[in-house]
């Protein structure tokens, strides 16, 4: 198998393995327990919660564990409005990840007013129509960080700069961005972001929420005083355990590792250009993350070309794993101004620092034979 699908989810690196497996066994104990195994638990939790927090140049305290990307979205996003009844307008873009999309129109539905940043043919904002999108009532602005589908880089340093200039709450959307680009939250003027482990190499259905010191956020689960108030249920330790090691081991394999994989994608991106002279690639050429790469073979539907290099055994996508199997074409290269065909006959593969250069010449060559047995170049 050669997986380039890494934006989806990415495989447990074996150094995260190994540091959960205990958890998993004889250190089952509930880190709000008083007694040894609850002990042994608490500063588990607590070591994976300084792990995170380095990755990201925060404090540990400014941490909270959730159940992964899609829940700390929620609420970053509902505990502002919540925070701030007398505000509620919302600022986002038109190449949101679904959860934030989707709770976006839900919010309108129930009476927000929500401001949709457009973007151009490259994926980046206007950054005119951000500013003037920014009112006195605004509650907050969430941006993505980088784009799951094209994997283009918003200016969030700016962005978040003139939002904090206007104190208006700012949450990122960094769920693909940590481990693949530097996050330096000491000098970027972020209030909340969003984390996931499985995007790095850690394990599914843990995430997490960084909180900046001194900004009030309600717990949208009510129940025990797990998280310090601010997120109730009994954590799940063994997954927060990996989140930690595979955010130390993102962090250490961030400058040695990410310009090998950028030449990995560029090796890839040459091989396309040479084999299918046609093929249209979406998104900023530079100004994006090391690891992605979108782009349309016109004449051929994306679904029967994955679904081809599947049986050769690549595996890539047609999009966000969150909205594979929808009829629609990708809401994201729709506001890059793409048109349904071209984005019905798009494709993302998205590499990994375990990827290696015999996995690119694998999927252009699957690509090739995929290509010949649907027609193209006949």
């Amino acid at each position: 198998m050669i997986y380039l699908d890494n934006n989806a989810t990415t495989p447990i690196d074996p150094g995260v393995r190994e540091a959960m497996l205990p958890f998993l066994d004889e250190n089952f104990g509930n880190p709000s327990s008083p007694h040894a195994p609850g002990r042994i638990a608490r500063e588990a939790v607590e070591k994976a919660r300084g792990q995170v927090a380095d990755l990201l140049s925060a404090r540990p305290d400014e941490i909270v564990f959730t159940s992964g990307g899609t829940e700390s979205i929620n609420t970053a996003i509902r505990g502002a409005l919540a925070a701030q009844p007398g505000k509620r307008h919302v600022v986002t873009s038109s190449i949101e990840h679904s959860a934030t999309k989707n709770l976006c129109e839900q919010l309108a539905r129930e009476g927000c007013e929500v401001t949709w940043l457009r973007v151009d043919a490259n994926g980046h904002p206007d950054m005119g129509e951000y500013r003037a999108a920014l009112r006195d009532d605004t509650a907050i602005v969430s941006l993505v960080w980088a784009n799951n589908e094209t994997g283009v880089l918003f200016p969030i340093e700016e962005m978040a700069r003139l939002a904090d200039e206007r104190r208006i709450v700012f949450h990122a959307d960094a769920v693909q961005a940590a481990g693949k680009v530097p996050i330096d939250l000491s000098r970027v003027p972020v209030h909340l972001l969003a984390l996931s482990a499985h995007k790095m190499h850690g394990p599914k259905s843990v995430g997490a929420l960084f909180v900046r010191s001194g900004l009030g956020l309600p717990s949208l689960l009510l129940g025990g005083g797990q998280e310090s108030g601010r997120r109730a249920g009994t954590e799940n330790v063994a997954g927060i355990v990996g989140f930690g090691a595979a955010a130390d081991l993102a962090k250490s394999a961030l400058l040695p590792e990410m310009p090998r994989v950028t030449k990995l994608r560029d090796e890839f991106e040459r091989g396309i250009r040479a084999r299918f002279p046609q093929a249209r690639f979406h998104g900023a050429p530079d100004n994006r993350l090391p690891n992605t790469s979108n782009f349309a073979l016109s004449g051929l539907s994306a679904t029967d070309l994955l679904a081809a290099l599947d049986r050769l055994g690549v595996c890539c996508s047609v999009g966000s794993a969150c909205v594979s199997g929808s009829p629609h074409a990708s809401h994201v290269l729709r506001a890059m101004g793409v048109g349904d065909d071209e984005a019905k006959s798009s494709l993302r593969f998205s590499f990994s620092r375990m990827n290696t250069p015999d996995d690119v010449q694998g999927a252009l060559a699957a690509l090739d034979e995929s290509a010949r047995r649907l027609g193209l170049g006949d």
